[in-house]
C-alpha cells in the first residue's frame, strides 16, 4: 500500500490578545488545539507547535486583514502558504455552537478542504501605506463635510444680520470669512453663534489641509507603484489607491480579470432555476473599489465619446442609463486589471 506523507494544516481563530490555533494531520484527523499570544513571540511558537506534528503545509486565518494581520505577515515571511477564511457557517454555528476552538478547527477544514482558497494579502508594501493613508484620508472628508453641514444648518437660524451676511456666499467664502470672526467675550445669540462659526470654519480649513497633504503622499505612491494604472482615462489618485488596495500588495494572488471584477462587485451572478435563466446583480465585493470603478465610468461619459456612444447604444437597445453603467464597470475592471502591478 502507498503511504501518505504527513502534512499539517493549521487554522487559527483570530483575536485582539489570543490566536486559538488547531492542527489537522493529511486524513483531517485533529491533532490538537492551543492557544497562543498576539505577538512575535507567540507568533513564533504558533508555528513551532504546528511544526512539531509534521511539515506544515497550509495554514487557513480567519481575519487576515484585521486581528489575522501581523500573524499573516509572520507566517508568509517564513514561507507558510496562508489563506483567507470567512467567518464559520452559521447554519454550523446555530447546531454545535460558538467556541473559539471550534472556530479554529472549522478554518483548518476549509483550508484543508479547499472551501477557502483565497491567498491572503501580504500587506507589507506601498499598497498598505496607501490603505493605512486612506483610513486617516477618509476620516478627515467625513469630518470636514460634517462641519460644513452644520455651519450651513447655525447660518439658516442666525439672527438675521448674521445670516443676511453669510447666505448668498459659495461655502469657500463662508469658511475664509467665518474663520476670521474675533471672540468679542459676549454671550448674546449673535456673538456665540459667530465664535461656534469661526470654530467650526477653522476646523473645516484644517481638515481641508490634513486631505490636501494626505493626497500629495497618495499621489507619490501610485505613480511609484503603478503609473500604467494612473494613465487611465478617468483615474486619478483616490480612485487609484482604492483600487491598488483592493488588489493588494501582491496582486498575483488574483488569477484572472474575472476574479478581479468578482473582488469588485461588478461581475452578474447567475440566479437561473429551471427554465430561467437569468443574471442579479452582484451586492458583495469591495465596495470601495466598486465605487472608484463608478466614478471611473461617470467621468468618460462626461468626456470621452466612445463612453457616450455605449451608453447611448445600450439605451436604445432597452437598457436603462443604470444597467449600461454596470455593464462599463464590468470592461472597466479587465481594463484596470491589466494596467495592476506584477
Amino acid at each position: 500500500m502507498t503511504t501518505i506523507a504527513r502534512t499539517i494544516t493549521g487554522g487559527v481563530d483570530t483575536h485582539l490578545d489570543v490566536h486559538v490555533a488547531a492542527a489537522l494531520d493529511e486524513r483531517g484527523a485533529l491533532l490538537g488545539v492551543e492557544s497562543f499570544e498576539t505577538t512575535p513571540k507567540g507568533y513564533r511558537a504558533l508555528l513551532r507547535w504546528l511544526a512539531h506534528f509534521g511539515p506544515v503545509e497550509l495554514i487557513g486565518v480567519e481575519g487576515t486583514g484585521s486581528y489575522g494581520a501581523g500573524l499573516t505577515r509572520h507566517l508568509l515571511d517564513e514561507g507558510i502558504a496562508v489563506v483567507e477564511v470567512d467567518r464559520p457557517n452559521r447554519q454550523r454555528r446555530r447546531r454545535k455552537g460558538k467556541s473559539d476552538p471550534e472556530d479554529a478547527i472549522s478554518a483548518a477544514r476549509a483550508a484543508q478542504g479547499g472551501d477557502a482558497n483565497g491567498a491572503a494579502k501580504t500587506r507589507n508594501g506601498s499598497v498598505e501605506a496607501m490603505r493605512v493613508l486612506r483610513v486617516a484620508r477618509s476620516s478627515a472628508r467625513s469630518s470636514r463635510t460634517q462641519a460644513i453641514n452644520q455651519m450651513r444648518s447655525l447660518i439658516s437660524t442666525a439672527p438675521d444680520a448674521l445670516r443676511a451676511e453669510l447666505r448668498d456666499l459659495s461655502i469657500y467664502e463662508v469658511l475664509e470669512r467665518a474663520s476670521a470672526y474675533r471672540h468679542n467675550h459676549k454671550t448674546d445669540v449673535a456673538s456665540i453663534t459667530k465664535l461656534t462659526l469661526r470654530t467650526l470654519a477653522r476646523r473645516a480649513v484644517s481638515l481641508e489641509q490634513e486631505v490636501k497633504e494626505i493626497d500629495g503622499i497618495l499621489k507619490t505612491l501610485v505613480a511609484e507603484t503603478a503609473p500604467e494604472l494612473a494613465a487611465i482615462v478617468g483615474v486619478g489618485t483616490d480612485v487609484a489607491s482604492a483600487l491598488l488596495v483592493a488588489a493588494g500588495d501582491n496582486p498575483q494572488r488574483l488569477k484572472s480579470e474575472a476574479t478581479f471584477a468578482k473582488l469588485c462587485g461588478v461581475s452578474p451572478l447567475d440566479a437561473s432555476s429551471g427554465k430561467n435563466e437569468r443574471h442579479r446583480l452582484n451586492r458583495g465585493g469591495d465596495r470601495q473599489a466598486n465605487s472608484a470603478l463608478w466614478h471611473i465610468v461617470l467621468t468618460r461619459m462626461v468626456c470621452d465619446p466612445n463612453t457616450q456612444h455605449y451608453i447611448e447604444r445600450r439605451m436604445k437597445e432597452g437598457r436603462t442609463k443604470k444597467e449600461a453603467i454596470r455593464c462599463l464597470k464590468r470592461y472597466v475592471a479587465r481594463e484596470v486589471f491589466a494596467q495592476l502591478p506584477r
